[in-house]
């Protein structure tokens, strides 16, 4: 509804303010609770002999998801059927093409997490524990960092971000160079996650260091990519790098025999931290080479004036 000169630069950072509560409940969770001892987690992965089994598998999930998409869409529906009732701006053809739409999502979300969560999970945990387990496990890093860079183009809301910022920006940050960014960003991550896995360290030793670098960047780029970049990191941490990543990573970690608690958790937290880092640098890039830019169509335009001025006859009267 603005039309002021940050208006643009405002309608994003939305998802990632929303990143800040669960972040803060967790920690504040961590201090007034206290687990005890410590305990590996060990993920199963359920052995399937035919395509009954496996059909049974999935009939048993469907109607939990089912029910907890209900849950989440219905109050969606209910505020805006509502609104509509009191404003009716929506013509006829328009609400039939949302409650269409509106069904495709619920259809398409039940069916997407009950794939994920039956198949795509014990897949990923599979994929982990085979590949660390092999002699030479180090190759998990760049298997893992090949992995990161397609698996965010996957991702739903990656999709619809760099869809909106293409279209907000009117082609000037393009959909491609934001899907480059965070297929970077990603792979990085994951590759450093790895290294976590393999050594041990401290998550704080990658998470202070790149959030220290983000913010300081910042200060150097124009607001809309931070607000863009900020926004990148919670939509490419989503259902299918989190289904995927974490059962990998926890998977290689049981392989490994390290702590599954302190060294595969934390990969989401790497992979939501480098998008700030690389679509910031696309920022300043792009600030760059707009100032150097302008800066040639300056020395162009002064250029022509003193040519200008050159071939100007003079008279005297």
């Amino acid at each position: 509804m603005r039309s002021d000169r940050e208006a643009g630069a405002d309608s994003f950072g939305l998802v990632s303010l929303c990143s800040i509560g669960p972040i803060l409940a967790v920690l504040i969770l961590g201090m007034i609770y206290n687990p005890g001892s410590t305990q590996q987690v060990s993920d199963s992965i359920p052995i399937i002999d035919n395509t009954v089994d496996l059909w049974q598998l999935f009939a048993d999930e469907l109607p939990t998801y089912i029910k907890e998409m209900a849950v989440s869409i219905l109050p969606i529906i209910v505020f805006f059927g509502i609104f509509q009732l009191i404003s009716r701006d929506i013509n006829k053809r328009t609400l039939t093409k949302i409650g269409i739409g509106l069904i495709y999502t619920y259809v398409g979300l039940v069916l997407f997490l009950t794939g994920v969560n039956v198949g795509f999970m014990p897949a990923g945990n599979y994929l982990g524990q085979t590949i660390a387990g092999l002699s030479y496990s180090w190759i998990i890093v760049p298997i893992g960092m090949i992995i990161g860079y397609f698996i965010v183009m996957a991702e739903p809301a990656v999709f619809v971000l760099t869809k909106q910022v293409e279209d907000l920006t009117s082609g000037a940050i393009s959909a491609n160079a934001m899907g480059l960014s965070l297929s970077i960003g990603v792979s990085a991550s994951v590759g450093l996650a790895m290294i976590r896995v393999l050594t041990g360290i401290s998550i704080l030793w990658f998470l202070i260091p790149g959030y220290a670098i983000a913010l300081i960047l910042t200060f150097f780029v124009p607001k809309i990519f931070t607000a863009i970049a900020f926004d990148s990191g919670g939509v490419a941490s989503g259902p299918m790098t989190a289904t995927f990543l974490l059962p990998f990573a926890m998977g290689a970690c049981e392989a490994l025999g390290g702590n599954i608690i302190t060294d595969a958790f934390g990969i989401i937290a790497m992979v939501a931290m480098t998008p700030l880092i690389t679509i910031q640098i696309m920022g300043l890039v792009y600030k760059i080479k707009e100032s150097k830019l302008h800066k040639a169509m300056a020395s162009e335009k002064l250029y022509v004036s003193l040519d200008a001025y050159d071939d100007m006859e003079i008279i005297e009267l």
